[in-house]
């Protein structure tokens, strides 16, 4: 439940902030339609799409929105997370249930053809709106016991995995959008990026500089106080999997030993690593994340 609500939320703000900030764009790379339905489809999914295919722009926004039949969808991803709510209801909270609720039934009747034409904007602040609710009925309506550990392990782990997926998408968007007076370290594209993950404003105070892929990489891969970072979400993992987990020394192979060893290593991980083979680096990553939430759901969740 906790990781479709996460999944949910992060599919909506990347497809709200990666359409709209492309009408801004500075060059006509960056505002290309066909570029942003690409990206849309393989942040969603990682589908990728040649150049030479002419994409459906309303057929892509429905297969990543409302599509049933995309299992990628959002409207997939809250009906899930419904159906995992009602088969643990007699461990969740009332007002987390109904919210749930609300929320699934407002996804499920949402006006298809208005959201093909002029809904995206409408539905995806709904969609992100309405995650950030259930996280704050989370938070504030369970007792903190192995439950809420439960939950909040699957809402960290899958921070993680879409906050990769969403540099990962914007750092292709940005080799593309690369060209002789536009260097990679300064396109706009690490802007948008920043937007999609909540974090532009968080690492401007920070740093006080312009976003170029070295800052940017560091403050959302390895800033353990940036709240969206990977870094601060395997951290929440590896102190939830603590409060749950009945080994003092975890086993080689269990999940409590490979979140504590990918803790270990990216807590000294320097960017300039990173910076060598970023796409190379990401997906290693990604591999990681996935291997961490399979063996979670086969120790916990299998019976």
């Amino acid at each position: 439940m906790g990781r479709y609500i996460e999944r949910s939320e992060h599919i909506a703000r990347f497809l709200n902030v990666n359409y709209f900030s492309s009408l801004d764009a500075p060059d006509d790379k960056s505002q290309s339609r066909q570029r942003v339905l690409r990206s849309s489809l393989f942040m969603a999914n990682t589908i990728e799409v040649g150049s030479d295919v002419k994409l459906d722009e309303k057929q892509v926004l429905f297969d990543i929105g409302l599509n049933t039949e995309s299992d990628y969808s959002i409207i997939n991803s809250v009906k899930n997370a419904r159906e995992n709510a009602n088969s643990a209801r007699d461990v969740i909270s009332t007002e987390l249930y109904e919210s749930l609720n609300k929320f699934y039934h407002a996804v499920l009747n949402y006006d298809r053809e208005f959201y093909k034409t002029k809904g995206l904007f409408d539905f995806t602040v709904l969609v992100t709106e309405s995650s950030a609710i259930l996280r704050e009925k989370i938070r504030g309506t369970l007792f903190h016991d192995e439950i809420y550990a439960i939950i909040m392990l699957g809402v960290s782990i899958e921070r993680a995995i879409q906050v990769s997926r969403i540099v990962h998408t914007k750092y292709k968007d940005a080799i593309i959008s690369q060209n002789k007076d536009h260097e990679l370290g300064n396109t706009y594209d690490w802007i948008t990026l920043l937007k999609c993950i909540e974090s532009h404003d968080m690492m401007r105070r920070y740093y006080k500089k312009t976003p170029n892929c070295k800052n940017v990489m560091e403050f959302l891969i390895l800033h353990p106080d940036c709240p969206r970072s990977i870094m601060n979400s395997i951290n929440r993992v590896y102190r939830h999997i603590e409060e749950i987990s009945t080994e003092k020394l975890p086993t080689k192979g269990t999940a409590a030993y490979l979140i504590g060893k990918t803790q270990a290593k990216y807590k000294y991980l320097q960017v300039e690593s990173i910076e060598k083979d970023v796409e190379k680096h990401i997906k290693e990553l990604q591999n990681t994340l996935y291997q961490i939430a399979n063996t979670i759901e086969k120790e916990y969740l299998h019976y």
